[in-house]
């Protein structure tokens, strides 16, 4: 990513104009103080999987943002923090990590931060871990050197810790702690690396207050924070979760491309603006452009097409927008080149798919005989009827005659051969 910094103090109104701005510690003087130099910031990530997923993008982009605005962004990854789990948000407590299985999801975290955030240059990002400070503090010395800045009364006041206190489940002392920790992290930061404020959900107001407090207390600065809205529907779902596949992770290992641009493309039209103005880098007049065709003709889905391709870039590159482009023309007729069988098996995941000796592929296989080996038709007599009258395809193409012995070269992949009865009836042949 370049930075292409333009000036500092259109940031704010940028972000307020996208909707991402929920609440800040001075609404009437943040602008100013923005305006006066690069500021650095930074926003906390907990490695708490070995992938970032659709949730984290908010706070990505927001760093980004103001990178692209000429400020300094640190990603902080919660190698401590995420030892204990923040109870923001959270019904129930968290499985514990191991400090092997936290040091791998670190590292993961790291390059996939590297497609967002540009590390060059006079506002560079970093990317630090929180256990690098935390982890060597003796017990009684963060007791005698932090937890007495902190009155129970005023934590015990934080709707996270409210909203748990309140459920059956209860609070235990180590995630009662987990302020106090996340607290210290935005002293520390102010101390090494000059970071004056911290952004985050809207769920992390009361941690980003406590160190903001925490910093007067101990070290008599003013420091600030900003939260953005967090990632939900037009109903107030969260975001982020596929029907299908459950969480869209950014690892492609974990969430394929492919999948990753089904998800933005079914977007619905109540929520397709929001997440374009909270997910690409379009000017203004760039979304308002989109949101007047959208309304114009929505069944053109221009603005979910230009949702997944921009995304789709950012995170996976664009190669893989091709493939997965390619992959969604493949539905719609498209011919259907040399692809994986796990490519195929992804692509048609709601296609029929059935299994064939592959003794008879190489002995040659009627078209005839496929068609109905793969549920397409009900007897010879329909599927010779299907050949005849020019509706039956293999790999897209049209087979017109009858006679025709399918083989090796038929294959779409490794093993897999895509069969189509009309214009829309597919079906999987697979030969083992």
């Amino acid at each position: 990513m370049t930075s292409n910094a333009t000036a500092p103090t259109d940031v704010l109104a940028d972000l307020r104009r996208r909707g991402m701005v929920h609440q800040t510690t001075d609404d009437a003087g943040l602008p100013a103080w923005l305006a006066e130099r690069p500021r650095t910031l930074y926003a906390g990530f907990d490695p708490t999987a070995d992938s970032l997923h659709v949730g984290h993008l908010v706070a990505l982009m927001i760093l980004r943002r103001f990178q692209k605005a000429g400020h300094r962004p640190l990603a902080i990854v919660g190698g401590a923090t995420g030892m204990i789990g923040d109870p923001s948000g959270k019904s129930d407590e968290r499985n514990l990590l191991s400090k092997e299985a936290l040091a791998a999801n670190v590292a993961a975290m790291r390059e996939q931060m590297r497609k967002f955030l540009d590390f060059e240059g006079p506002n560079g990002a970093q990317l630090l871990n929180n256990l690098d400070w935390i982890g060597p503090f003796s017990y009684l010395d963060f007791l005698r050197d932090v937890g007495k800045n902190f009155s129970v009364n005023v934590m015990l006041s934080k709707d996270s810790v409210k909203s748990r206190l309140a459920g059956d489940s209860g609070l235990s002392y180590t995630e009662f702690s987990y302020m106090l920790l996340q607290a210290y992290d935005f002293v520390k930061l102010n101390e090494s690396h000059g970071c004056e404020l911290q952004v985050g959900g809207s769920d992390q107001w009361g941690n980003i207050t406590a160190g903001i407090d925490l910093a007067r207390r101990m070290r008599g600065v003013q420091l600030f924070g900003m939260t953005c809205p967090l990632l939900t529907d037009s109903e107030g779902r969260k975001m982020g979760k596929s029907e299908k596949t459950g969480t869209v992770w950014l690892s492609p290992e974990k969430t394929s491309p492919y999948t990753f641009y089904q998800y933005w493309i079914n977007v619905p039209d109540a929520d397709v603006a929001k997440c374009l103005g909270y997910f690409t880098d379009l000017s203004h007049d760039q979304l308002d452009a989109l949101d007047a065709a959208r309304a114009a003709d929505p069944g053109k889905r221009e603005c979910q097409q230009r949702l997944a391709e921009e995304l789709t870039t950012l995170v996976h590159g664009t190669d893989a927008l091709a493939k997965v482009k390619r992959a969604s023309q493949i539905l719609f007729g498209a011919e259907i080149d040399k692809l994986s069988d796990a490519e195929l098996t992804e692509i048609f995941a709601d296609v029929p798919s059935r299994e064939s000796p592959r003794a008879a592929l190489d002995a040659g296989l009627n078209i005839v005989d496929a068609l109905v080996a793969a549920g397409l038709a009900k007897s010879k007599s329909d599927a010779r009827r299907a050949v005849q009258q020019g509706g039956a395809y293999v790999s897209n193409r049209r087979i017109d005659d009858p006679t025709i012995a399918l083989t090796a070269d038929h294959l779409a992949g490794e093993s897999v051969m895509v069969l189509r009865s009309g214009k829309k009836s597919y079906a999987l042949l697979k030969f083992v």
